[in-house]
């Protein structure tokens, strides 16, 4: 059997390994979309994955390719598992039957859907390849790690570039001589973003979640069960909620929401990317911040961001006592209220007592029967 990938992407890379090798972090049977004339990768949905323990069979399906260990993605075939101590009844028989069973391209956008494994020795160590990438945001979606539980180093450059069409994945490349070869033949495509991270819904339906807007929800999110994203919410990758949140704000790449929290309307949280420094923000439990507020401290277990502040790292705070302190030293710290003083204009904090400053928790009702 053999390894797919493409020459730009390095994709037959696998990091280093005994070839006594028994056991995987992590597998995934999936589908890969690669373009016809270039072998490029544009996405892998993988409809069966494991980790850990479950993982034991993927011990099976390795030797059946013949591969001696090491993360990697080799190209699947019909009837790969049979004569194989891999039962009949197992969940990997059944996704590596309907892979192979299913190959053709629903439409014709110059592409091939290619049946595959991919294999992951270590989630510490970086990516191998895009498969690789596909697999851990895949994992992060199924809530099967939490953030920052793979290792994701160097994810955007294994990534392509993609449009994302109602036609399933296409390459940048030509696509307007794509688009008019599809209108001509009587299938008017619909673009729904430019990107190289596609949304989970197209991949992962997570259990127990409401999302009002499934553009707003990126593959690798990981949200925790009872958790709504209404329609200005949105989730990036490798972050996400640890339990039943709302989600009106937004919630940037490495940043981890606890159970029973609030992220306002038009709030926002930084992240790791984009400008957002080396810091991991997470957001601890029971806690609001309000609308059109931001953080770019972590919050403690209770606290509250009153609405329209925006508290970076380097804002300073009164303290009750008068101290005046960066709100970096405060980060982490349960319990404190975060306000303006309306006629100074001075940002302090107060230590939330009993029922003092109690914002009332999230509605069960929007959280329920989902």
């Amino acid at each position: 059997m053999g390894r797919l990938g493409d020459d730009r992407h390095h994709a037959t890379h696998t990091h280093p390994s005994e070839p006594s090798m028994s056991t995987y972090a992590a597998v995934g049977i999936g589908l890969a979309t690669r373009v016809a004339a270039t072998g490029k990768i544009l996405d892998t949905w993988f409809p069966f994955v494991a980790t850990g323990g479950d993982a034991g069979m993927a011990v099976a399906l390795a030797a059946a390719l013949e591969h001696e260990g090491g993360s990697a993605t080799l190209v699947l075939s019909p009837g790969v598992l049979d004569g194989t101590e891999v039962a009949a009844d197992d969940p990997m028989v059944a996704a590596v039957n309907g892979v192979t069973a299913d190959t053709v391209s629903p439409a014709p956008t110059r592409t091939e859907r290619v049946p595959v494994a991919t294999f992951i020795e270590d989630l510490s160590l970086p990516p191998a390849d895009a498969h690789d990438v596909y697999l851990r945001l895949h994992l992060l979606s199924h809530r099967l790690i939490r953030p920052h539980g793979a290792n994701l180093d160097g994810a955007f450059g294994l990534l392509s570039n993609v449009v994302w069409t109602d036609l399933g994945p296409c390459d940048p490349d030509g696509f307007e001589e794509l688009r008019l070869a599809l209108g001509a033949a009587g299938h008017r495509v619909r673009v729904t973003s430019i990107d190289k991270f596609p949304r989970m819904t197209d991949y992962v339906v997570p259990a127990g979640v409401r999302i009002a807007d499934a553009d707003r929800v990126r593959l690798g999110a990981y949200l925790g069960h009872g958790t709504t994203v209404m329609h200005e919410g949105f989730v990036n990758f490798n972050a996400g909620t640890l339990g039943a949140s709302m989600v009106e704000g937004r919630i940037s790449a490495g940043v981890v929401v606890g159970d029973g929290s609030d992220v306002g309307g038009g709030a926002s949280i930084m992240g790791t990317l984009s400008g957002g420094g080396s810091q991991v923000i997470s957001i601890g439990e029971d806690a609001l911040i309000g609308a059109n507020a931001g953080v770019g401290i972590s919050l403690g277990d209770g606290c509250i961001v009153e609405a329209g502040l925006y508290l970076t790292a380097g804002t300073k705070v009164a303290l009750p006592n008068g101290e005046v302190v960066k709100a970096a030293a405060l980060s982490g710290e349960d319990r404190l209220l975060f306000r303006r003083d309306s006629q100074t204009g001075q940002v302090v904090t107060l230590a939330r007592e009993g029922a003092t400053g109690d914002w009332g928790g999230l509605n069960a009702d929007l959280h329920a029967n989902q």
